[in-house]
Order: structure tokens, then C-alpha cells, then sequence
């Protein structure tokens, strides 16, 4: 067992089970023993690799997309730009080298990095030494000032914790971390019922949950709503919220039991697109999508800038932006190309005209 698997043992001797919410936080964001505390988790040395390492054309389309969404809101003279879990910095730099194709926008731009990483922040810090315009780390949305908003994340909601239930004879119980016999971690049933959770579904049935990832899209959506902009959410996930679990643990681009090494592996689950758009549009904001990221990169005109790459690079370049593009927008199986497990949201001021990259394609 780990060190963190340890404490959160003498924690369960003590306390009892614990929620699997709450569990996933330890696993995740333990000061000390922290999976995001301690490690450099991207990239082919990491444990997985993400659409910006990829290509620097996933930037850029984004970096495009924000100029426009920008111009759409009237080009408001100070703009906060946002990336929420920020990874190694690798999406903010292309998306600062794009920005730049919209005059006047950079002079008015600040940007914040929520990240509470300090392993990250180190890598994040290096990766954007170069750049010119103003950017400082929070470890909240709500630290950062209040102004028209634009931002991104990029799988971020994934990484927020979840609550899982199980459909029983009596009703919904809830899934919690307690300790087998062998005092290993194992998964168990609260004894309490949940009244809140609709009964029409089979017996042993599993649904998740996101509290958090809800509250952070309605913080999102608040300030949109009252400051103006917009944000883009790109994740894996449902279109629809369903039922099944999704939990999953990945340690070494390869997939692990999530309770055998606690601290040494990224927890993650699918993100519900259908309660986050439900969040948001509680808070008075406009949503777009989700649409597969497939879609929204060909529509905003992925296709011509891996044309323009093409046209200065030579054999073996090309085929290194075919293989990223058809990685990028790809259909088929989910482990090799990302076009349709991952899907983009839109999330804008109710007024703000629609920005490209979620009209329906024709048939």
C-alpha cells in the first residue's frame, strides 16, 4: 500500500468509509501525497498525453475561436483570459501565439492559470517564460478579478471528483472506500438510502454524480452572465446524462484498479455535458452543444491550417500533421483517435451572437 493508502486506511479505522468524492480528493489533491501535488502527469513520459501535446493546431484553433468569441462580445478594452487546470502550459502558449491575429487584442488581455499543482505551476512557469503579456496563477476561479470572461478547459471537468450510487432494493445507496478484511481498500454501500435520486431505473444500476463540477460550471456561468463572454469546455464524456460508471484510474498510459496505489495514479470519470448545460443555463447563460470535438475542429477550420503546415514542411512533417489531425478529429476506436469520445461545449452571455463551431453539419 502506498503512504496515502495508508493514511486514508488509519482514516477509515477511525472514521469509517469514506465517500468516493471525497476519496478521489485525497487521491488527487493530498498536499503531501497528492497525485497533482507531486507529479508531471503529461505527455509520453507522463501517464497520458492531451489533444495540445498532440499538435500545436489544437492551440491555435482554440487561441482563433477565443479571438472571435471576443470580437463577438463587442472587443471589450480589458478581457480576463482563464484556463482552468493548465496543464503544462502547452495549450496557453499556442493559444497566446494565435490570439495575436486579432488586432488589439493582446494589449487588453490578463491571463490566469488556476492551478493548485505546485509541481505544474514549476513547468507552467517555464513554459510561458517567454511571454509578454501579464499572467498570474490563482488557485480559484473567484481569485481571479471580475471583467468580460474567456475561458478554457480543456479536461479539467474530468479530473472533479464524483459521488456514485447504486440502485437497491430499497432505493439508491451510496457507494463508498472502506477496508476489506486484509485491511485493503475496497468498495462498499453506505447503509442509508437517497431520497433525492429517481427510482425508474433496473436494480444494481449505477449512477455519478459531479456536485463539484456542477458548481464550478454555474461559477463559470454567473460570471459570464453578469460580466459577459465565453467559455469553451472540452472533455470526454455523455451528451446525455445515463446511467453506468466510469470511474477510472491511469497510471503509465495504462489503465489501474483505482483503490490499489492511492497518490500514484490520475482518477478521472466521463464528464455529463447534460448537467453541466443544465447548471449553466441555470445561472442565466447561453449553451452551445456539446458537439464532438471532431466537429467543432473541421467547422472551425482545422483542415485549412493543417493545409498551410503542409505547404512549408517536408515529407515526414506532413505525415506527422495527418497522423495529429486524423488523432484530433478522427473517428473510431477511442483509444487511438479522439473526434467523438471528446466533446466541446460552448457557454456564452445570453445576447453574445453565436460563435463558429456548432452549426449542424449537412447531410
Amino acid at each position: 500500500m502506498t503512504a496515502l493508502g495508508d493514511e486514508i486506511a488509519t482514516a477509515i479505522e477511525r472514521e469509517g468509509p469514506l465517500r468516493l468524492d471525497r476519496y478521489m480528493t485525497l487521491c488527487l489533491q493530498h498536499p503531501r501525497y497528492g497525485y497533482y501535488m507531486t507529479h508531471d502527469p503529461f505527455g509520453a513520459l507522463g501517464d497520458f498525453i492531451t489533444a495540445p501535446e498532440i499538435s500545436q493546431m489544437f492551440g491555435e484553433m482554440i487561441g482563433l475561436w477565443l479571438a472571435d468569441a471576443w470580437s463577438l462580445c463587442g472587443a471589450p478594452q480589458q478581457a480576463r483570459l482563464v484556463e482552468l487546470g493548465p496543464g503544462r502550459g502547452t495549450l496557453m502558449t499556442d493559444v497566446l501565439r494565435a490570439l495575436r491575429v486579432a488586432p488589439g487584442l493582446s494589449e487588453r488581455l490578463a491571463v490566469d492559470l488556476v492551478e493548485t499543482s505546485p509541481a505544474l505551476r514549476q513547468v507552467q512557469r517555464e513554459t510561458l517564460a517567454g511571454e509578454t503579456i501579464p499572467i498570474e496563477w490563482r488557485d480559484t476561479l473567484a481569485e481571479a478579478p471580475r471583467g468580460p470572461l474567456f475561458l478554457i478547459a480543456n479536461e479539467f471537468f474530468d479530473a472533479l471528483p464524483v459521488r456514485q450510487f447504486v440502485r437497491t432494493a430499497p432505493g439508491w445507496r451510496e457507494r463508498v472506500v472502506g477496508l476489506n478484511r486484509e485491511r485493503r481498500l475496497a468498495f462498499g454501500l453506505a447503509p442509508g438510502v437517497e431520497p433525492d435520486l429517481p427510482l425508474n431505473a433496473p436494480l444494481h444500476a449505477m449512477i455519478e454524480i459531479s456536485p463539484v463540477g456542477q458548481n464550478v460550471m454555474a461559477e463559470i456561468a454567473q460570471r459570464i452572465a453578469s460580466d459577459g463572454g465565453a467559455a469553451l469546455i472540452i472533455d470526454y464524456g455523455y451528451t446525455k446524462t445515463t446511467l453506468g460508471e466510469s470511474l477510472q484510474a491511469v497510471s503509465r498510459h495504462a489503465y489501474v484498479d483505482p483503490l490499489t496505489t492511492p497518490g500514484e495514479a490520475d482518477l478521472t470519470a466521463h464528464v455529463d455535458f447534460a448537467a453541466l448545460a443544465r447548471a449553466a443555463r441555470a445561472e442565466g447563460a447561453k449553451v452551445l452543444g456539446p458537439t464532438t470535438q471532431g466537429r467543432f475542429l473541421t467547422q472551425i477550420g482545422i483542415e485549412r491550417r493543417a493545409a498551410a503546415l503542409r505547404g512549408r514542411a517536408n515529407d515526414r512533417q506532413k505525415a506527422d500533421i495527418d497522423s495529429a489531425l486524423h488523432r484530433l478529429t478522427g473517428s473510431g476506436d477511442p483509444r487511438e483517435v479522439m473526434g467523438d469520445l471528446f466533446k466541446v461545449m460552448a457557454v456564452t452571455h445570453p445576447d453574445m451572437p453565436d460563435p463558429p463551431g456548432f452549426a449542424e453539419i449537412e447531410s
